[in-house]
């Protein structure tokens, strides 16, 4: 619950720095004056404060998509709601100055492989298993589901399934096991690039 020392403008956290030591110790980790604006650590945190006074945090402020419509969406509780799934294994949401929110989505490969087996689903290699339509079927049918609770332009347009794990070894994925969303973004520029519509007055080669 906040006390006097935490306020929230825009549902994003901010920490009142009210003694010397507490302005010195977090001048140390503080990565620029912006941090410290107006007496305040801006902890860069989204969340909200429920009817009973507890506090949620949801998000990231470095994390949201702002779409080319300006609109500004979460991505975390939305991934985090697709991962419940068992047939997922981790989601990563996309989407910046694009015209609508898509998805990565890497399954949960061990289940999924029982899944195709018991199905009589054909396939040699996750490769192969991952381009399957009724795979693809699956995963829509998961998204879609996800979809019902979500505001319009949050909802998720278009989906690519992955067909190898996102790992702490290749760096996709922190110590503590999550996204580094940049990275990712950057190995999977061409499987998000297909995802959307080319810009207007570009002509495919």
């Amino acid at each position: 619950m906040p006390d006097d020392n935490t306020k929230w403008f825009d549902g994003v956290q901010h920490e009142q720095l009210s003694t010397p030591e507490a302005k010195e110790w977090l001048g140390k980790y503080a990565s620029s004056d912006e941090a410290l604006a107006g007496g305040w650590f801006h902890t860069g945190d989204i969340g909200h404060v429920d009817p009973d006074g507890f506090l949620h945090i949801t998000d990231r402020k470095k994390d949201l998509i702002a779409t080319a419509g300006g609109k500004k969406v979460a991505p975390q509780p939305i991934e985090a709601r697709i991962r419940r799934n068992k047939f997922v294994s981790e989601a990563v949401l996309v989407g910046n100055r694009r015209p609508f929110i898509s998805l990565l989505i890497v399954p949960n490969f061990e289940r999924l492989d029982s899944w195709a087996k018991a199905g009589g689903v054909a396939f040699t290699d996750y490769k192969q298993l991952t381009a399957q339509p009724a795979v693809r079927a699956l995963y829509q049918g998961i998204i879609d589901r996800a979809n019902e609770q979500l505001a319009h332009f949050e909802k998720i347009r278009s989906f690519t399934i992955l067909d190898r794990e996102l790992t702490v070894a290749e760096g996709y994925l922190t110590p503590t096991l999550k996204v580094r969303r940049k990275i990712v973004e950057e190995a999977y520029r061409e499987e998000i690039d297909a995802m959307y519509p080319p810009p207007a007055g570009s002509s495919a080669r």
